[in-house]
């Protein structure tokens, strides 16, 4: 049998506590936020919150279309960030590995660490002057301006995290696939892509994730529209930029209450992406699988 050594013992420990600490304050943020929701329970103030129309002087704080814009943003922003990405790390894992590869990864590192509003503000000034002349009504403050921006926000996270996984998986697979006969481009395509579907996947869940909290983007560049986005030209709030400015101007009211059914939706919703992508995940790896083996069958005739 095994031993584990003191400091093993320690280290599995310490990981076992912070894994239950962070499963602790998880569900501690859910009750939070159902326990602020009861009020909204009583009355018609669910049939309010859970509605199409933000007229609060009217009586009615429906976040139905904070919700779709919200997934409209990070959908379409993950949409408009991923295929750049994997052509980022096809061009420094197999097309070009040496002093531009290298420099390619140092700026990706470094666009990590511009801040949001940075990206915002240069938003402004650049993009939404463009994005206005190009539709016929509206300001240039919109889906597709926040979108973009959005999107190269995201960018740097999406390629660290897929080439990081296609470099764990290189010393195996790149001498096989080369042995083969494979080009650069077929090695990424058929064999390193399909192995690393795992790696790819938890990289669009991040970028995912980080869009759909996000709310200084869309709180600048989205024109905070309570409606909902009918068009890339429409301005619209997302459910990130909609609890700030609730917060900021009100505490009392059915407003301030409805803010917290619009986090406990965005908790659900990026809490049902992760089971989804748990559930599909051993199908994706062995239809990946499956798929090399047919291209290497393939490649023998």
């Amino acid at each position: 049998m095994l031993k584990i050594n003191p400091p093993e013992k320690w280290i599995e420990t310490g990981l076992f506590m912070a894994a239950v600490v962070s499963a602790v304050a998880i569900v501690s943020i859910l009750l939070l936020l159902i326990y602020f929701c009861l009020p909204l329970f009583s009355g018609n103030g669910l049939s309010r919150v859970f509605s199409w129309r933000w007229q609060p002087i009217d009586g009615q704080f429906g976040i139905l279309p904070m919700c779709a814009g919200s997934l409209a943003l990070s959908i379409l922003a993950l949409g408009i960030a991923f295929p750049p990405a994997i052509g980022i790390c096809t061009l420094v894992h197999v097309l070009s590995r040496g002093v531009f590869a290298r420099i390619v990864l140092i700026l990706t590192h470094f666009m990590t660490g511009i801040p949001t509003v940075i990206y915002g503000f240069v938003s402004v000034f650049v993009l939404v002057p463009r994005i206005r002349s190009l539709s016929e009504a509206g300001t240039g403050f919109s889906l597709l301006t926040a979108a973009i921006t959005l999107a190269i926000l995201i960018l740097p996270t999406i390629v660290l995290v897929c080439y990081t996984r296609l470099e764990q998986l290189d010393p195996v697979l790149r001498l096989a696939s080369a042995a083969m006969g494979f080009t650069p481009i077929q090695q990424m395509r058929h064999v390193l892509m399909p192995a690393a579907t795992k790696g790819v996947a938890a990289a669009a869940i991040l970028g995912l994730g980080r869009a759909m909290g996000d709310t200084l983007i869309s709180l600048m560049l989205a024109g905070n529209a309570a409606q909902f986005p009918g068009s890339l030209f429409t301005s619209f709030r997302s459910l990130t930029a909609h609890i700030g400015l609730v917060v900021a101007t009100d505490s009392q009211s059915l407003a301030y209450q409805s803010v917290f059914a619009a986090g406990l939706v965005l908790f659900l919703l990026v809490a049902a992406l992760n089971l989804i992508i748990r559930k599909t995940d051993n199908r994706i790896t062995a239809n990946a699988f499956l798929r090399v083996q047919e291209t290497r069958h393939e490649q023998n005739f």
